[in-house]
């Protein structure tokens, strides 16, 4: 049985505060649920947990984790100096056709307007049960954060919108990028290619480069340090 939802932010961040620099072990048995040994057949495991502690009711539906509040909840994987491990997933790449027109309008921008962003602090040895939480923040992108992400949806939208697909490698873009997103190579979505063919193809996500979540990261971090101080 998980929180309720949480009724203002306030409660949201205070939630997420009380569980910074606890085990996921902890939260699991408050929970009553089981920790897995390892994350190879569980990889959406830590997010769900958390998604339940929180009070999250968004679930696989295209909507926000905390729609009430127009809040993403997104756990970011860091070592325990702090370094960021991985990209971070925002959301899928439609290839057929069904991508909104403009950036105020797109599921990228929405998704990212007020992220609550939740570092797990462990390395790929760990066991999932012994990552730590930590210190959360609260982010909505600034005015410069933001046109660096519009740009490039602007420029990897038009490559799907042309159909070039053979182009959308994970080297474009600045801050967000596109890679495959699927359980295995077999999988497979229908897509126009630059002949208006239908073909198919491995389907698209949507990802934030490391680089840019670590700026995040870092500056939170330095702001908590400045406050302590």
């Amino acid at each position: 049985m998980g929180s309720p939802p949480p009724e203002s932010r306030e409660v949201l961040l205070q939630r997420a505060q009380a569980i910074a620099g606890r085990p996921l072990s902890w939260i699991a048995d408050r929970l009553g649920v089981e920790v897995p040994p390892d994350l190879r057949r569980a990889k959406g495991w830590i997010g769900q947990l958390l998604e339940a502690e929180l009070g999250a009711t968004g679930g696989p539906r295209a909507q926000h984790d905390f729609p009430e509040l127009g809040i993403e909840l997104k756990t970011l994987p860091v070592t325990p100096q702090g370094k960021v491990r991985e990209t971070t997933y925002v959301c899928t790449a439609p290839l057929d056709g069904s991508m909104k027109a403009t950036w105020e309008e797109c599921w990228v921008r929405r998704k990212l307007n007020c992220v609550l962003w939740l570092p797990i602090a462990g390395d790929s040895a760990t066991p999932p049960g012994n990552r730590i939480v930590g210190s959360p923040l609260l982010w909505q992108p600034s005015a410069e954060e933001e046109a660096v992400l519009q740009k490039d949806w602007e420029a990897l939208s038009e490559m799907i919108s042309l159909g070039e697909l053979w182009q959308l490698d994970a080297r474009k873009g600045i801050a967000l990028q596109i890679r495959p997103k699927a359980a295995s190579a077999s999988d497979m979505t229908w897509m126009l290619d630059d002949q208006a063919e239908w073909v198919q193809a491995n389907p698209r996500g949507f990802y934030l480069r490391t680089h840019f979540t670590q700026t995040l990261v870092d500056q939170n971090f330095s702001r908590s340090r400045s406050n302590t101080a």
